[in-house]
C-alpha cells in the first residue's frame, strides 16, 4: 500500500486497523514471521496509549503527542536500549502512515530516540526476545547451520560466554544425550572465564541440537586447532579466536537481514550490510555479551528459578542481579507475587 491523495487530504484511520493494514503490508513485502511478530508487540504499547488517550483517528496525531508517548513508555522503568528499539520502530510505522495519508506528512521526524553513550551500551545493551527470534528464524531460512547460526543459537540458548563456545572440542559435545562439557583447558589456549569453576555440563535443547548435527556434517571444517585439538566449531585455518566470534554475532544480528535499518540506511550503500567483516560499525547490531544478557533475561521473566539460570550461565545471583538482568521493578514485584500468592 502506497501513494498520495491527490487532494492532499487525510483519510481517517483507526489506530488498530492501521497497525493490521501495516502488518498485511510488511508481510505482502516478504517480512519474516519473528519480524511481524516483533513489530506487532512493539506497537502494541503505542495502540494502548491511543486508546489511554482516547486517539481513535490517526488523523489527529500531532509531533507533541509523540513525545507524550515516549515520556509514558519511559515512565515504565524499560532502559534506553530497549526505548530507542520501540521508537525505531514506531518511527517506521509513522513513515507508513504518511505513505497511506492517514498522518501529516514528515510526521515520522518528530520521534527522537534516545542516544546511547558507549557506557550505556555496555551495561544496558541486550538483544531483546524480539530480534532473537527475528534473527534465528531468518538463519534458520537463510542460512542454515551456518557457523553463524550455530553461535548465535548458542549464545542465546545457553548463555555461554564467547570463551567458552571457543574452548568447546568435538568430544565435548554429547549429541545422544543432548549436552556440552565446558572444561577449562589454559594449557592448550582455551582458558574460560573462572577457571575451574566455570567447568560445567550445559543441557541443549533438541532444536539447538538439530541444528549443531547439521553443521556438523555439512560445514564444519575437519581441522585441527595449534595444540593438535578438534574444535567444535571451526573456521578453514582452525578454531576461531574470540574475535571472529564477535564478528560473526555482529553480523547474525544487522536488523536489514530479516527488516528495516532502524538508521534508515540503504543497505546497497551501507559497508556492514554488505560486508560482514565490518559488521560491528552497524550500530544496531551487538556482540555476544548482550546476546547473553538477553537470554538470560528471557529466561528470568519466564520465572526460571534464577539458582538454574545461575548455575547454567555460571554467575552468581547477585551478579545476575547487578549486571544481567534487565527485568523492572514492577517485573519483579511481580514475580514475587506469584510466589507469595501460592503460600
Amino acid at each position: 500500500m502506497s501513494g498520495t491523495n491527490p487532494n492532499g487530504q487525510l483519510e481517517p484511520l483507526d489506530p488498530s486497523e492501521a497497525l493490521e493494514l501495516y502488518i498485511a503490508d510488511r508481510q505482502t513485502d516478504g517480512a519474516s514471521e519473528a519480524t511481524l511478530r516483533s513489530h506487532r508487540s512493539r506497537l502494541g504499547h503505542f495502540l494502548d496509549w491511543c486508546e489511554a488517550e482516547d486517539i481513535d483517528n490517526l488523523n489527529d496525531l500531532t509531533g507533541r503527542d509523540l513525545q507524550r508517548y515516549k515520556v509514558w513508555r519511559s515512565d515504565f522503568g524499560i532502559n534506553r536500549v530497549t526505548l530507542k528499539t520501540q521508537l525505531d520502530t514506531l518511527r517506521v510505522f509513522i513513515r507508513w502512515c504518511e505513505s497511506v495519508d492517514a498522518v501529516t506528512n514528515d510526521l515520522s521526524e518528530s520521534i527522537v530516540s534516545p542516544n546511547l553513550t558507549n557506557g550505556e551500551n555496555s551495561r544496558d545493551e541486550m538483544l531483546d526476545t524480539e530480534t532473537a527470534e527475528a534473527a534465528l528464524d531468518w538463519h534458520r531460512r537463510y542460512q542454515y547451520a551456518s557457523e553463524q547460526h550455530v553461535v548465535l543459537r548458542l549464545a542465546w540458548r545457553t548463555w555461554m560466554r564467547r570463551g567458552a563456545i571457543r574452548a568447546l572440542d568435538l568430544d565435548d559435545y554429547h549429541p545422544d544425550e543432548e549436552y556440552v562439557e565446558v572444561v577449562h583447558r589454559p594449557e592448550s589456549d582455551t582458558p574460560i572465564k573462572n577457571k575451574e569453576a566455570g567447568e560445567r555440563h550445559v543441557a541443549l535443547d533438541t532444536g539447538t541440537c538439530t541444528i549443531l548435527n547439521d553443521y556438523l556434517n555439512q560445514h564444519r571444517h575437519d581441522v585441527t586447532d595449534d595444540h593438535g585439538r578438534n574444535p567444535l566449531i571451526t573456521t578453514p585455518q582452525g578454531r576461531p579466536h574470540v574475535q571472529t566470534i564477535q564478528t560473526w554475532v555482529y553480523a547474525a544480528t544487522r536488523p536489514c537481514q530479516w527488516g528495516d535499518c532502524p538508521d534508515d540506511r540503504d543497505p546497497d550503500e551501507c559497508g556492514p550490510a554488505v560486508d560482514r567483516s565490518q559488521s560491528s560499525s552497524c550500530p544496531a547490531s551487538v556482540s555476544p555479551h548482550p546476546v547473553r544478557r538477553g537470554g538470560i533475561t528471557h529466561a528470568l521473566r519466564e520465572e526460571v528459578p534464577i539458582q538454574v539460570v545461575s548455575d547454567r550461565a555460571n554467575a552468581s545471583a547477585e551478579v545476575l542481579e547487578e549486571h544481567y538482568s534487565q527485568l523492572t521493578n514492577k517485573e519483579k514485584m511481580e514475580q514475587r507475587r506469584d510466589y507469595l500468592d501460592n503460600l
